[in-house]
């Protein structure tokens, strides 16, 4: 028996013989008729007749390439060679610099991501955009079917065509790389304005983790700008829960997002969605007046004079949706009276609805919406006023603030005068990392009691979670005020956990355990 011992590249071996006693006897017996002396010491000194060679090794983890070979990064440079070989790819500068640059990494990932969007052992191509602005795009059908199954049935399938170029109209090629990235290199690269090409891409070719990170970017970058076409894409990409996140954008912040060009942008089935929409909170004449931007836009996209009856033409039924009846009887006479969108009938029988005892009947739905219940979250457990407390001089009183989940601040709850009834003036501002977001100037009347008076931002302003905000007021009024007393670090306000904070803005003595700011008043 052989038994060797690895150890590294050095090598020892124990060699023993084992003599079979069968054997031993019978080569006795051959050499004793030969003449030759057979002696107990001339038996021993007998050639082994079998032998077997037993390796053993010792158990090691196994090590993967990159342990064994580390990569180095370049003395004068931050960018690895894979990047600059991707950078290389993105702009169609396929140049190899060695034949032996597999040397050069270390994994297969690395490896692999060299091949992206690269001719050396392409064997399809794809043609990818519209007509006039498409890309010629290498690719490799093993790495394809490896990242996506319809690449595989594409190449492997049963179906399979065997074609060396293959024409993709419906993608953009900012999107199909975008794509290639991601099944090449394991890498995702997002930007805003291809993350909807890209989701399509992604929906379309069944990669489901690019497609739940692109869902995911649009939700980080979702503002009431865009809220109208992600909405859209969302249904149309059946994306559930990113179209709840476009209807809370929508609901809370309506009359920005109705003002946005985005909503000049979508379809005519997303348009009666958002009209019929229970929670909008917008005045009526916003919802009116977004409705005729979206008409003239759409009657251009169908080759139409943005005629008063082309306009009419291409709202339609979605016309009454709006609940021009609900509007203020000013707003009614100063703007949808006098727009030409209602016929002489409806204007009069508006009128009439709005004065008559007896109403007509109306094709215009003509119930308020019930938009939006704002939420207060008061910070305090008591309030308390004294004949030297609270005084205003200009000065400012601030507090910061974060929440758990994404909420939309519509103002503050202030308190007034402990000397009687008074009138206030109230310059409320909301803050990021020092950066305004959303201010107003207004002023407001007390009563004299200990209750708290709110003050409205212009827009309500969307906050995410876990983040803190410093909210301010100037206040300018009565020399005397109530203020809180015995403030709380952490509230609870219904779903929505409130942790507040000490701002170094507050110059008037304002903090978390006393001051102003008693109440914010958010939508959840």
């Amino acid at each position: 028996i052989l038994m060797v011992d690895e150890k590294g590249k050095n090598m020892k071996c124990l060699t023993f013989f084992l003599m079979l006693p069968e054997t031993v006897k019978n080569r006795s017996k051959k050499s004793s008729k030969k003449g030759n002396s057979s002696s107990s010491s001339s038996s021993s000194k007998l050639p082994p007749v079998c032998y077997e060679i037993i390796t053993l090794k010792t158990k090691k983890k196994k090590k993967m390439a990159a342990d064994i070979f580390p990569r180095k990064k370049p003395a004068n440079s931050n960018t690895t060679a894979v990047q600059q070989y991707h950078q290389q790819n993105l702009n169609n500068n396929n140049t190899i610099p060695a034949p032996n640059w597999q040397g050069l990494y270390p994994t297969i990932r690395e490896r692999n991501a060299v091949m992206f969007n690269n001719d050396l052992m392409a064997d399809v191509h794809f043609v990818v955009g519209p007509p006039g602005g498409t890309q010629r795009l290498p690719g490799h059908k093993y790495v394809l079917a490896v990242g996506s199954s319809v690449f595989h049935a594409m190449f492997y399938g049963e179906l399979a065509e065997d074609k060396d170029e293959i024409r993709i109209p419906d993608v953009e090629p900012a999107a199909f790389l975008a794509m290639l990235k991601y099944i090449y290199c394991d890498e995702i690269d997002l930007a805003a304005d291809t993350v909807l090409a890209t989701l399509y891409a992604a929906k379309k070719y069944i990669v489901p983790h690019l497609a739940r990170a692109c869902v995911n970017f649009l939700e980080t970058s979702l503002s009431a700008k865009n809220a109208c076409v992600l909405l859209s894409q969302s249904c149309l990409f059946e994306e559930p829960d990113l179209t709840q996140r476009c209807w809370e954008v929508i609901d809370a912040q309506a009359e920005l997002a109705l003002k946005s060009e985005g909503f000049c942008d979508i379809d005519f089935q997303t348009l009666e969605s958002i009209l019929r929409r229970e929670t909008l909170n917008a005045k009526e004449i916003v919802v009116f007046e977004a409705a005729l931007n979206w008409a003239e836009v759409e009657c251009q996209r169908q080759e139409l004079t943005a005629t008063i009856d082309n306009k009419r033409k291409v709202l339609g039924k979605a016309l009454y949706l709006i609940r021009i009846p609900t509007m203020a009887l000013d707003d009614f006479a100063n703007g949808a009276a006098q727009s030409g969108i209602l016929t002489l009938n409806e204007t009069n029988d508006i009128f009439l609805w709005y004065t008559a005892a007896k109403k007509p009947e109306l094709q215009f739905v003509s119930k308020p919406r019930k938009g939006l219940v704002p939420q207060r979250c008061h910070r305090f457990q008591s309030c308390a006023y004294r004949s030297n407390q609270w005084r205003y001089r200009g000065r400012c009183d601030s507090i910061q603030f974060a929440v758990d989940k994404r909420v939309f601040i519509a103002g503050f709850g202030l308190y007034g005068s402990s000397c009687g009834s008074a009138e206030y003036s109230a310059k409320i501002e909301l803050k990021r990392q020092g950066v305004i977001l959303g201010q107003n100037l207004s002023k407001y009347f007390s009563d004299g009691s200990s209750n708290t008076f709110p003050v409205w931002f212009e827009y309500p302003v969307q906050i995410e979670p876990d983040t803190f905000y410093t909210a301010s007021v100037i206040l300018d009024g009565n020399e005397l005020s109530y203020f809180g007393q015995e403030g709380m670090t952490e509230v609870q306000c219904g779903k929505v956990t409130v942790q507040f904070q000490c701002s170094s803005d507050s110059t008037n003595g304002t903090g978390v355990q006393g001051g102003q700011i008693p109440e914010l008043i958010f939508y959840a």
